[in-house]
């Protein structure tokens, strides 16, 4: 068994200005697609190999590692992204107001994290023991291994952002916050359906 790079779930062009179509042709279609067939050269003729992704996420290390994990992280992102403005569902609204506050409040700590991350990396609003947590991690590292709960991420390599925003992370962060998240999606993962459908296996 291989991985595949999975379809987009809108149009290349649905984002209009927010994220562009040849944005989309780099990262997913040469970006994302490259962790897929790096990653099944490697597990080729191995012990690795007929692993769900999470599952080799979990027991690979180095550069087989990062490439399944930016494969996964990857497809979580799509799922986060959506080209129509979108409500927050009213359980995940009370949640962030329980513990950031405000709506407002978690936008702008989201921000900062992800703006802040130095490098590479990805920013992540996840459940831990019960809790909402906003973190990042470097590189291709993901919560898949570190046994949180992953609810929302904003990609912040700059191939995720240079075509559209060049080096302006704060004006790409801001615009996907507060436009482009698929709210649905994110209230969903709190019964782990994320995790479910961006695994491979």
């Amino acid at each position: 068994m291989s991985f595949e790079l999975p379809s987009l779930p809108y149009s290349k062009a649905a984002f209009g200005n927010l994220l562009s179509e040849a944005t989309f042709d780099y990262h997913h279609g040469k970006h994302h697609n490259a962790y897929v067939t790096k990653t099944n050269a490697a597990i080729k003729g191995t012990a690795h190999e007929g692993k769900t992704l999470s599952k080799l996420i979990r027991t690979a290390e180095g550069g087989l590692f990062n490439n399944a994990a930016q494969i996964w992280n990857h497809s979580f992102y799509w799922l986060c992204l959506s080209p129509e403005k979108k409500a927050i569902p009213a359980d995940l609204e009370n949640m962030i107001v329980s513990e950031f506050d405000s709506v407002e409040e978690f936008k702008t700590r989201f921000a900062q994290e992800a703006n802040g991350h130095f490098g590479s990396g990805w920013a992540w609003l996840v459940l831990n023991e019960g809790k909402l947590e906003i973190t990042s991690y470097h590189d291709a590292d993901s919560p898949v291994a570190h046994g949180v709960k992953p609810l929302l991420t904003l990609d912040v390599w700059e191939h995720a952002y240079y075509i559209d925003y060049q080096n302006g992370r704060p004006d790409y962060v801001k615009a996907l916050l507060d436009n482009a998240i698929d709210w649905d999606f994110v209230a969903s993962n709190l019964d782990g359906e994320g995790v479910s459908r961006a695994d491979q296996g």
